[in-house]
């Protein structure tokens, strides 16, 4: 019904232009030298973090971040300003991403990650690998380097040494804190202690995701991700699947979504956000709010997203009690916001 009400609308929308021009709005370019960038790292329970961790995780948002500003506010492309700002988050091995990924129930990490270009609507996804520091990087360069949108598995790992990129040792994602937290969902799920193993996947998601628009009036969007703790081997999220946790496209907005996949995947969260952009011509931030704060919600589905339009407009909705963001403008100061609904934004120079 969703799709059948948004096709109807696409229908009408060039006809309206020609019964009544002026009157329909298309996305606008923006103004010279603006240019901004929002990031993500998860949605969940930041209440139950250990000492320091929202500041670690805080850190390092800021050193990704101060990265992707540095190319956009030189001229650089939104494209360029996303795979750098998630690649940091990655390499930090405090987010559920790259180093900082999930175990799976066999115990080791499975990653998915996607870009997209709102220019072009080239977008480049990939899923399961286990053996790629940059999973952001490899779906850019199937992207750009290959007719398809997503490779998965052993087809993805042995594209990306056919690109020169070096397979890592599954040791490489070994964290002590993840670790622990996979030994003790996999004791609860062999004592059957279901409370327990929903309690750990909901503490905190990790996921990271950026937004970007560059001084050329162009849109990019990102998303990382391990997964859920415990998830099933071979089990794929919404952040690779392009519609559902990332979308870009000049004509609406660009999305990066974080929470529980299944539901974002069903409800195709990412393009309904910019579908009702585009075809319904209501703000981002309703579009956003009634997506998240509203569907989501009716079905108990859990998570937020960061969207930004070619405007320059933000909005990072989320339903859990927490998602960390930060966003910076062309006036170079970084906003961190959102590891409680109460806390004080902090404002950091992007330049330092």
């Amino acid at each position: 019904m969703k799709l059948a009400r948004f096709a109807a609308l696409s229908l009408l929308t060039p006809l309206a232009a020609l019964l009544f021009p002026g009157r329909v709005r298309t996305a606008a370019a923006p103004p010279a030298s603006s240019f901004v960038l929002v990031a993500h790292c998860g949605a969940g329970d930041y209440s139950k973090a250990p000492p320091g961790f929202i500041e670690s995780r805080r850190e390092a948002m800021i050193v990704a971040i101060k990265q992707g500003y540095a190319i956009l506010a030189s001229g650089g492309t939104s494209l360029d300003a996303v795979e750098t700002t998630i690649r940091s988050m990655e390499d930090s091995g405090f987010f559920d991403a790259g180093r900082g990924a999930y175990y799976t129930r066999a115990g080791v990490p499975e990653m998915d990650a996607a870009i997209m270009d709102g220019r072009t609507l080239a977008a480049g996804s990939v899923a399961s690998l286990q053996h790629i520091a940059n999973p952001i990087h490899l779906a850019r360069l199937v992207m750009e380097k290959t007719p398809h949108v997503m490779l998965v598995g052993p087809g993805a790992e042995e594209f990306a040494k056919s690109q020169g990129i070096e397979l890592v040792s599954p040791f490489y994602f070994y964290n002590e804190r993840l670790w622990e937290s996979y030994k003790k969902a996999k004791s609860a799920e062999e004592k059957k202690q279901s409370s327990a193993l929903k309690g750990d996947r909901d503490d905190e998601h990790g996921t990271v995701g950026v937004v970007a628009l560059d001084q050329q009036g162009n849109l990019a969007a990102g998303t990382s991700t391990g997964g859920t703790v415990m998830k099933m081997p071979g089990r794929v999220g919404d952040s690779p699947i392009i519609g559902a946790g990332t979308y870009a496209n000049n004509e609406s907005c660009g999305v990066s979504a974080t929470g529980t996949g299944e539901f974002f995947m069903r409800n195709i969260v990412a393009a309904d956000i910019c579908e009702r952009v585009r075809y319904l011509h209501v703000s981002l931030e309703k579009a956003a709010d009634d997506v998240v704060m509203k569907e989501l919600v009716d079905q108990h589905g859990d998570g937020g997203v960061i969207a930004l339009d070619r405007q320059g407009n933000v909005t990072t909705p989320f339903n859990t009690t927490g998602m960390m963001t930060g966003t910076v403008r062309a006036d170079g100061k970084i906003v961190m916001k959102g590891w409680s609904k109460t806390a004080e934004p902090i404002i950091v120079p992007a330049s330092q």
